[in-house]
């Protein structure tokens, strides 16, 4: 079988995951716990290895950084050395604070970066000339229906799925030698949905019945594939919640 290899941007970088982490996990960036997040963000790493994602080393780097932080945090503190000319004493440098100069730095672009695009939106509907015609450079995205979730929600509930079921997973299985195209998968999808009412979804876990890590990762892809067509849309209630999937109701214009 045809090795499976896949590239899903899914994160800007190692940066935007770990804000991701931090904001999912309600921690104080001022206050990270280092172990913890450590751990979120291996298990995230193999999650996209998994998937025969395409790993930059830039993720392999801050991977090492925060195991180094990690080790230095638990070595013995060292005794407080006071200085005479100081009203406080020096209780050395915390380990952590290069990361956080980083994440608060790499925030405060990623904000500006979302005021100046909604500045770009706000200064588009002003012309001084006639606007240049740039369909051909751009997709036609959709706007989210209401409780609709995105790429990056529905990454983080495979990567769920997939700890659930390695822990449901059997220690012995059987090994069937069997092909699956995302193709295949998309009209498994498809034709599911299709025998429901358009107010009734499937739920997320659904999907994946296989202990196969070829099938599971091909289905996912195939979901993908039609919730950024947009003939599937996924949608959530609130956080935390089930994630269903349902029919678009909506006609599409074809391009």
């Amino acid at each position: 079988m045809t090795e499976l290899n896949v590239k899903l941007d899914v994160f800007e970088g190692p940066l935007d995951l770990l804000l991701h982490l931090i904001k999912q996990l309600e921690i104080d960036i001022y206050d990270i716990p280092i172990s913890e997040i450590t751990e979120q963000y291996l298990e995230y790493i193999h999650t996209m290895k998994v998937l025969d994602l395409e790993l930059a080393g830039e993720y392999i780097v801050m991977a090492a950084t925060l195991m180094s932080i990690k080790s230095k945090m638990l070595l013995p503190k060292q005794e407080i050395a006071y200085d005479e000319d100081s009203d406080y004493p020096d209780e050395g440098e915390d380990p952590r604070d290069a990361l956080v100069a980083q994440l608060l730095e790499y925030r405060k672009y990623k904000y500006a970066a979302d005021v100046l695009k909604d500045k770009e939106i706000e200064r588009g509907h002003y012309y001084t000339k006639e606007a240049a015609n740039l369909d051909c450079y751009r997709e036609d995205v959709p706007p989210l229906e209401p409780n609709q979730i995105t790429t990056i929600d529905l990454f983080f509930a495979f990567h769920e799925m997939l700890n659930r079921q390695k822990a449901q997973e059997p220690l012995t299985t059987t090994i069937v030698a069997e092909s699956f195209t995302i193709e295949e998968k998309i009209d498994h999808i498809l034709t599911k949905l299709t025998h429901l009412p358009t107010s009734q979804g499937i739920h997320f876990n659904d999907l994946f019945t296989s202990f196969s890590k070829s099938e599971i990762v091909t289905t996912f892809m195939a979901l993908l594939e039609v919730v950024k067509s947009g003939d599937v849309v996924a949608k959530q209630a609130t956080r935390h919640e089930p994630i269903y999937l349902y029919r678009r109701t909506k006609t599409r214009v074809n391009e």
